[in-house]
């Protein structure tokens, strides 16, 4: 059977996905999206298809349908699918790009026979090339068909299809999440941290990236135990407390931050994380009782002001 795909939605996933499977003889049928120029550059980029704006019939031309828009569009594009669909749906496999939703987004189609499931790569596209695919992992989960469909899909692409249950896949995302996003968000407040010293933006980078490369090796051959460096690994406390100082001419997220880490680091890598995060939280209550004393002075002083202020009106 010949491998037909509709593309609905070609932004980053959608584009390269495409670009891919053409590259690999699959026939690219409709390519839609909301407007007509972005549909042409869609397909110029793919290099097959043919472009259309808005939902359209010819999308059922295809044996195997792509959803890749946003989340909160998913579920009303199988709405629309369903109703311009209907029995035509029927033995057609309907597959979505999205990381958090389950397939279930997708029962309008499944209503009109269609098998339904999501695909998942587990890679960030710039938009600008089409990343290696080779050896990512691909989460799939969904109708034994359309599951097998994916499978297929990311075996031709060089991936790794690992099947995820439905009911849990939001958990799934949050992990990448924290593991992409998350670790970005942190390289970047660590970058400012060293411009606010001197350092040049791609002296900060640099350094930090090289730092983070081999933690992340010694992770992958040692295990994240072994790989655990810097002061808390060591029960350092007075190290922590210092950072903790150090960082309050910074915004107030950069000290909340530090000291959430210090906790997950407790929780994921301690051997002892009973004690450690007792130690943690004796450094928390230290500093709000700093925090308190340091406002009632503040306040005294106020006061103060403010009663020579009055016995100076007063006169």
């Amino acid at each position: 059977m010949e491998n037909t795909l509709s593309i609905i939605g070609a932004g980053r996933v959608g584009r390269a996905l495409g670009r891919r499977l053409r590259e690999l003889g699959w026939r690219i049928g409709a390519v839609t999206t909301r407007g007509e120029a972005s549909a042409r550059r869609a397909v110029r980029f793919i290099g097959a298809g043919k472009p259309h704006a808005g939902m359209t019939r010819q999308i059922l031309a295809s044996r195997v349908i792509l959803i890749a828009t946003p989340d909160d569009e998913i579920g009303v594009v199988a709405q629309e699918l369903a109703r311009i669909g209907a029995e035509e749906l029927r033995g057609k496999v309907v597959l979505h790009t999205s990381g958090a939703l389950d397939a279930r987004v997708l029962d309008p189609a499944k209503a009109c026979g269609a098998a339904v499931g999501s695909i998942h790569p587990l890679q960030s596209f710039s938009g600008v090339a089409v990343p290696s695919l080779e050896g990512r992992m691909f989460a799939v989960e969904g109708d034994s068909r359309a599951v097998s469909v994916a499978r297929q899909i990311a075996r031709s692409l060089g991936g790794s299809p690992v099947k995820i249950p439905g009911g849990r896949k939001v958990l799934y995302h949050a992990a990448a999440t924290m593991a992409a996003a998350n670790v970005l968000a942190v390289e970047e407040a660590a970058a400012q941290l060293l411009i606010s010293i001197g350092m040049k933006r791609s002296q900060a980078t640099r350094a930090l990236l090289t730092l983070t490369r081999q933690v992340l090796e010694n992770m992958e051959h040692l295990g994240s135990r072994a790989a655990w460096t810097g002061p808390l690994s060591r029960g350092d406390f007075r190290i922590l407390e210092a950072h903790l100082a150090a960082l309050q001419d910074s915004p107030e997220e950069f000290a909340q931050a530090h000291e959430v880490l210090n906790r997950l680091a407790a929780r994921v890598l301690s051997r002892d994380t009973r004690g450690t995060l007792a130690e943690l939280e004796k450094m928390s209550v230290k500093k709000k009782t700093k925090v308190m004393g340091s406002n009632a002075v503040n306040n005294c002083r106020l006061k103060s002001k403010v009663q020579r202020w009055q016995m100076v009106c007063r006169w």
